[in-house]
């Protein structure tokens, strides 16, 4: 049985694993070496300082996935714009799991005041990352050409976007200062 949820630090281990992964095999980050599972505590404990939501997708009990989101920029006219990660274990890829991870952030993300989702994608041939974040309404809003080296090659970065809520239709309600 599939369950999405709130990440726990128990899901620590897994989560860094799953990310270490991609780290060393994918392109969808551009880190070169992976963090640390103290490191990975501290990313989700800055991500829940900021009252953001971080969940797992469990499968009979084992965390096979994991996805958050954090500001966009630090500068107070972003504060209604924030970036997702979402990351699968190389067995739950295709299995439709990032999608139920992205459609449950994006409403956790609404009911925390954000109005805009941005998907900033490693690699312009992450054809599953492009494609979940399509399949759950996001528009693509441009490439930024060769940006990162990773694995001996130049990789582009594909930025998608999805409004929310009341997107940009009515003055947001202000839920940090």
């Amino acid at each position: 049985m599939t369950k999405i949820r709130p990440s726990t630090e128990a899901d620590i281990s897994a989560i860094t694993s799953i990310y270490a992964h991609h780290v060393l095999t994918g392109t969808g980050t551009f880190e070169t070496t992976p963090p640390t599972e103290e490191d990975m505590k501290g990313r989700r404990a800055d991500v829940l300082s900021k009252a953001l939501p971080y969940l797992v997708a469990e499968v009979d009990g084992n965390v096979i996935g994991f996805a958050y989101c954090n500001w966009f920029k630090p500068r107070p006219a972003y504060r209604f714009s924030a970036e997702d990660s979402i990351y699968l274990a190389p067995e739950a890829h295709g299995k439709g799991l990032g999608k139920l991870l992205l459609t449950e952030l994006m409403a956790q993300a609404e009911r925390c005041g954000v109005r805009k989702l941005i998907a900033v994608i490693g690699d312009s041939e992450n054809r599953g990352s492009i494609g979940v974040h399509a399949s759950c309404g996001y528009r693509h809003a441009g490439v930024i050409g060769a940006c990162g080296w990773k694995f001996e090659r130049w990789l582009d970065i594909v930025l998608m976007e999805k409004s929310i809520g009341a997107g940009n239709s009515t003055a947001p309600v202000d839920v940090r200062v």
